[in-house]
């Protein structure tokens, strides 16, 4: 493709070169320079793309996309001077690949908790109905049926619309997609077309990141307002800022609720381990999943596949084949009946969630034992509150490291100790090893009570100084069990 052509529709600041010369790669990687390539200068967080300018004009590349000029421009390269090259890049790259998302029936999924459950749930329910689909999550990306490894929730965008293209040429028509609030804020979704976008929920999260709550909830309320007339947008209103979401947006606004009155609206009739009985719109449908913030998620997808235009009984049909996503609230019962659940709540917000719901369903005399650390460089404002929240709504508790990266494990269990009050100081102890901390939880059950995994759901590893090494929190609490039986 002529770089010409794939300048269409970007602002350009100026244009120094030949805009005729063929593209047959792009890249923001100065390692991956081949024959004919376009290079994209990116300021990043800790690499600044215009200090290889030089290294890549050595490597014979063709065009450079840049915020700032080199001091000197050779002629056998062309410079694209642009005001932001992370927009551009977005925009270049769906020209490049034949602008896949306008092919798809694309649908973004936002917010605190609930994103990957909503994503991969709507994944599963349009391949139970027939459809070719694809999936860009937190676990996986699936290109109708074949899965892709990610490293982030939001792809950087240029393997998104590469993700999308590959799916355009399988045939897929829908596509499901977490957007992060990095995805946003980094311009991970410029240039891109959706035609809905899902709003969760919003709770204390990613202040390492953002650093308010508001900062935080304006970025993903970008989302919305870059939605265009003919998508539409799918607020929960039980949670505060579900309007605040829809003010702006150009979409058609749609709501659910199990609070109050919305254009979708769910019940939970019946909640148990085994499952949960729901009335959606009047109609009732008996699904796998359990606990009030899995209605939420159930309504929104039931509510998206709606405004898709499917046939209501025929979502319902599907919603009741879905099974859970995998670690959230996954869960094993051994022989002398202590059952183990392991989820990704790694937030105050899904904590409290999970442990409100378990607390619904157990009966008396089960005790809850619960499990639970904060990540390293991340958000440290939660970590108190984290570990209140466990304390208050367990009978036990240990505290223990989830991922302590390049911090000190002591140190972020002594920041959630602080968060914890004088009344429930007897509950709980402080395990720094995770595998030990199962093995003690594990033993501190008897028969019938339930052990509560919480933080790392689906992860398989755990990071600790840079170093991941193979940790999977069901494989362990099963073996511990396995063990104490």
């Amino acid at each position: 493709m002529k770089l010409k052509e794939l300048l269409k529709g970007v602002e350009i600041v100026q244009i120094i070169g030949n805009e005729q010369v063929e593209i047959t790669n792009i890249t923001q990687d100065s390692r991956k320079i081949i024959e004919n390539t376009l290079f994209f200068a990116v300021k990043g967080v800790k690499i600044d793309g215009h200090s290889f300018i030089e290294q890549v004009i050595k490597e014979k590349v063709k065009v450079v996309v840049c915020e700032k000029l080199p001091e000197v421009c050779p002629k056998e390269v062309t410079f694209v001077q642009v005001a932001d090259t992370t927009i551009t890049m977005g925009h270049i790259a769906a020209n490049y690949y034949g602008r896949p998302s306008d092919k798809l029936k694309l649908v973004g999924v936002t917010g605190t908790n609930g994103k990957t459950t909503i994503a991969t749930l709507l994944y599963q329910l349009f391949a139970h109905m027939g459809y070719k689909v694809g999936l860009i999550s937190t676990i996986a990306n699936y290109i109708n049926g074949e899965h892709i490894e990610t490293k982030n929730t939001t792809p950087d965008v240029l393997t998104l619309n590469e993700t999308m293209y590959r799916m355009v040429e399988a045939g897929v028509t829908h596509c499901f997609m977490e957007v992060s609030s990095h995805g946003v804020a980094m311009h991970r979704i410029e240039g891109l077309h959706f035609v809905g976008g899902v709003f969760t929920n919003l709770t204390q999260d990613h202040l390492d990141f953002h650093k308010t709550l508001a900062d935080y909830r304006d970025t993903k309320k970008k989302f919305f307002d870059s939605l265009d007339k003919t998508a539409f947008a799918l607020t929960n209103v039980d949670d505060k800022n579900g309007g605040y979401m829809l003010q702006n947006t150009l979409a058609r606004k749609c709501t659910y609720s199990l609070k109050t009155m919305a254009d979708f609206r769910a019940t939970v009739l019946e909640n148990t381990f085994s499952g949960m009985l729901l009335r959606i719109n009047e109609k009732e449908v008996w699904v796998s999943l359990i606990g009030k913030f899995n209605a939420y998620n159930l309504l929104a997808i039931y509510a998206t596949a709606i405004l898709l235009g499917e046939d209501s009984d025929q979502v319902l049909i599907a919603l009741s084949q879905l099974t859970p996503v995998a670690g959230r609230f996954q869960y094993f019962v051994a022989p002398d009946k202590r059952t183990l659940i392991v989820d990704y709540a790694h937030t105050p917000d899904a904590l409290e969630n999970v442990l409100e719901t378990i607390r619904s369903i157990k009966q008396g005399g089960q005790q809850l034992i619960t499990v639970v650390g904060c990540g390293g460089n991340r958000d440290k404002g939660k970590r108190p509150i984290m570990a209140h929240i466990a304390t208050m709504l367990s009978d036990k508790v240990v505290l223990t490291s989830d991922n302590p990266r390049d911090e000190d494990p002591e140190t972020i269990l002594r920041e959630m100790e602080a968060g914890i009050r004088a009344e429930h100081q007897a509950k709980y102890m402080t395990v720094t090893d995770r595998r030990q901390a199962i093995k003690v939880a594990c033993h501190l059950a008897k028969a019938g009570d339930i052990i509560l995994l919480a933080g790392k759901g689906h992860e398989t590893y755990q990071e600790v100084k840079g170093e991941r090494s193979h940790f999977d929190d069901m494989e362990e609490g099963k073996k511990s069990l396995t063990i104490d039986n």
